[in-house]
């Protein structure tokens, strides 16, 4: 027997299905954005400036120091490269481009710095972060947004979250910060940064030593375990994607240097099981002396990693408002792997 509905009842009905339907196939807005860390020289290399120009992206995620701790110098702000790019009429960056500028501080600064010098690291950064944007020529320029990038435990979070929550008061910017998956699924334990907004960092979960047959940069079934359709993180998410590679150098089964981005690995080594290499010939790579017998772990990330990582985050996360994808990082070698039109794509692949 068929039951007959009312044309009121009908109506709730429908306007609910709609309703459920908009909610699950909603739009999110986006930005595109890429991530510039550098560490030895900060020369924008043309090749690079046109990927930004033609994939128009809007922000650039910009290291301009870190912050570490030493025996000898206790804590402070370290400059180790110096920012030569700049905004010209026929340069090498558009001024469509919105530099933001990124600290990168270690964990183990809080450890060593008491809770009454945290305002005072705190001004020391802002301090260095105008002396540092004035020096790549935009000293008309204000920027906007200040990110901070740490990898905070539940044992410094007080101190970190002081220093962040002090950096908003003094100077009224955008404050962000990093999140790696651990903090993002477990608040209660990790707290929550007192940020404008996050960037979730949706790669680096394995160690790269400890786990041999994995691919330490990009693992889409670790990354999945850390989502959840169920939660709505407190703070506004973007998302930072990696498009970087890197070889471990081991002699003697003893880690001995890490390479980033480099070009073929064929020129002098040979594969012998997934992912890892044995040198074939004694050769200097970067500052690294490697000698033939020696094992490299050869790790990068694949178009169709990539693709899974998308569908994935786009069916999991709770994304709302303008969010802000970008990659790690704006570098020419590791550019080379990737078409603009593979880039483009993952672009859209959110919208």
């Amino acid at each position: 027997m068929i039951a007959h509905i009312r044309p009121a009842t009908a109506l709730f009905f429908l306007t609910l299905s709609f309703a459920f339907c908009s909610c699950k196939h909603k739009t999110v807005g986006t930005e595109r954005g890429f991530y510039y860390w550098k560490s030895d020289a900060y020369n924008l290399e043309n090749t690079e400036a046109d990927v930004l120009k033609k994939l128009t992206v809007k922000k650039l995620y910009v290291k301009f120091f870190e912050v570490e701790y030493s025996k000898v110098f206790g804590v402070r702000p370290t400059s180790k490269s110096s920012l030569n790019f700049h905004y010209q009429a026929n340069g090498d960056l558009s001024p469509d481009i919105t530099i933001i500028p990124v600290v990168f501080i270690k964990n183990d600064v809080f450890t060593n710095t008491k809770q009454e010098d945290i305002n005072s690291l705190a001004e020391n950064i802002l301090f260095l972060i105008a002396k540092r944007y004035k020096e790549h020529g935009n000293q008309d320029s204000v920027f906007h947004e200040i990110q901070f990038d740490c990898d905070w435990t539940a044992s410094t979070k007080e101190k970190y979250f002081a220093l962040l929550k002090y950096l908003k008061k003094l100077t009224g910017k955008i404050i962000s910060c990093t999140l790696r998956m651990y903090p993002y699924k477990y608040p209660e334990l990790m707290g929550v940064p007192p940020v404008d907004r996050v960037t979730l960092m949706c790669y680096n979960l394995n160690n790269p030593l400890e786990n041999e047959n994995k691919n330490s940069i990009l693992d889409v079934d670790e990354i999945a375990k850390y989502l959840n359709t169920k939660k709505v993180y407190p703070l506004h998410l973007d998302i930072v994607l990696p498009l970087n590679s890197w070889m471990l150098c081991f002699q003697n089964n003893q880690f001995v240097g890490m390479l980033h981005n480099q070009d073929d690995i064929s020129l002098f080594a040979e594969p012998v099981k997934p992912l890892w290499y044995r040198v074939t010939k004694d050769t200097m790579v970067s500052d690294i002396f490697i000698r033939e017998g020696d094992k490299i772990k050869f790790e990068e990330v694949n178009e169709d990693e990539l693709k899974k990582i998308t569908t994935l985050l786009k069916s999991k996360l709770n994304l709302s408002g303008t969010t802000t994808i970008s990659f790690f990082h704006l570098d020419k070698t590791s550019l080379n792997k990737y078409s603009n039109e593979t880039v483009n794509s993952l672009y859209n692949s959110f919208n």
